[in-house]
């Protein structure tokens, strides 16, 4: 194998410049540079991590923390964030945890204010006064998807104004039984999204004069946003043929195609009995027909690597707040009320 002794002694110029001319760090003219990494590529030279830590002050590693990458937005949003990771060379170190684990209080705790990262990406997460202090005590370049933190930059979409989008659709179709599925009812233990995106279906269903209307079931479930949850929380509120909604918005995509399934287990026609709208454009959003918000989680990832770049090149640079887009995908779940 190959050293940074070989490469030197193949370009005629000491260690010390050869690892300059490789790494970035330090002047090296273009012609001695040029030199070096031919003679790089001629050795089959790969530099060592810890070598290259060692000479620049940095790991090359950012780290991931996310709730679950079970969840499609997560695995998608994982997908960008990795992709755009691999262009740029640097190792991804991946934590994920379930919400109501006790592996959350440990990480914040011990793990991430230990650990040598290049910046910290946090998605989809809330941190506490407590873990967000010993998060910034580590001193990591930080960037979040979805929830922002004051200090750091952030990437998300405007989750109040997707649901009240999907909410305005429905209202145009001449629905004003509208009912929200997919989170909890209690408004304490909402995650920030759920609770942005609660806000803009009742602003919507306000704006129209529908606010003794508005509906908010879980059903049995937690408030996940999982299928499960929005297929038990759509069972319960469809089985009273009395006071049955005519239309649905998913909190996600998710809860939305377990409203679906729900409807057509109880004989409910979708859309002609009962329309439905989810927010997120999912995988299996086409697959079901489901009129949906689009979001591109793989973007997102990408984009929180650069504004994770810029953070750990210049760590003067301003806080940056990314918008990113989304627009309502009409399919065939929804229809004008009968």
């Amino acid at each position: 194998m190959s050293t940074i002794a070989d490469v030197a002694a193949r370009a005629g110029v000491s260690k010390a410049t050869a690892s300059r001319a490789l790494t970035g760090r330090g002047y090296v003219s273009e012609a001695t540079r040029s030199r070096v990494a031919a003679a790089a590529r001629d050795l089959s030279y790969v530099a060592h991590s810890s070598a290259t830590s060692l000479a620049t002050g940095r790991t090359q590693t950012i780290g991931v923390v996310l709730p679950s990458i079970e969840r499609w937005f997560f695995a998608e949003l994982l997908s960008g964030i990795q992709e755009s990771l691999l262009s740029l060379d640097y190792d991804l170190a991946l934590y994920g945890f379930g919400e109501d684990s006790g592996q959350r209080a440990r990480l914040f705790e011990s793990v991430l204010p230990r650990k040598r990262f290049d910046g910290l990406i946090l998605a989809g997460i809330q941190p506490g006064p407590h873990e967000l202090e010993r998060v910034q005590r580590a001193d990591h370049p930080l960037v979040t998807v979805g929830p922002p933190v004051a200090g750091a930059s952030s990437v998300s979409i405007d989750d109040s104004a997707a649901a009240r989008i999907a909410t305005e659709h429905l209202i145009e179709l001449g629905h004003t039984r509208i009912a929200l599925v997919g989170t909890t009812a209690e408004t304490a233990t909402r995650s920030f999204v759920d609770s942005r995106r609660v806000d803009g279906y009742r602003d919507a269903m306000s704006s129209a004069g529908l606010g003794a209307q508005v509906r908010i079931a879980d059903g049995a479930g937690v408030g996940t946003g999982s299928m499960p949850d929005g297929y038990g929380a759509a069972a319960e509120l469809l089985g009273d043929r009395r006071d049955r909604p005519s239309a649905i918005v998913g909190i996600c995509d998710e809860a939305a195609i377990g409203a679906i399934i729900a409807s057509r287990r109880l004989g409910i026609s979708v859309p002609a009995e009962l329309s439905v709208v989810g927010i997120d454009d999912h995988q299996h959003a086409e697959m079901f027909a489901l009129t949906t918000i689009r979001q591109r989680p793989r973007d997102q990832g990408g984009e929180a690597v650069r504004l994770l770049q810029q953070r750990i090149e210049d760590p003067a640079a301003p806080v940056e707040h990314v918008v990113a887009a989304s627009a309502l995908v009409v399919r065939n779940s929804t229809a004008p009320v009968r």
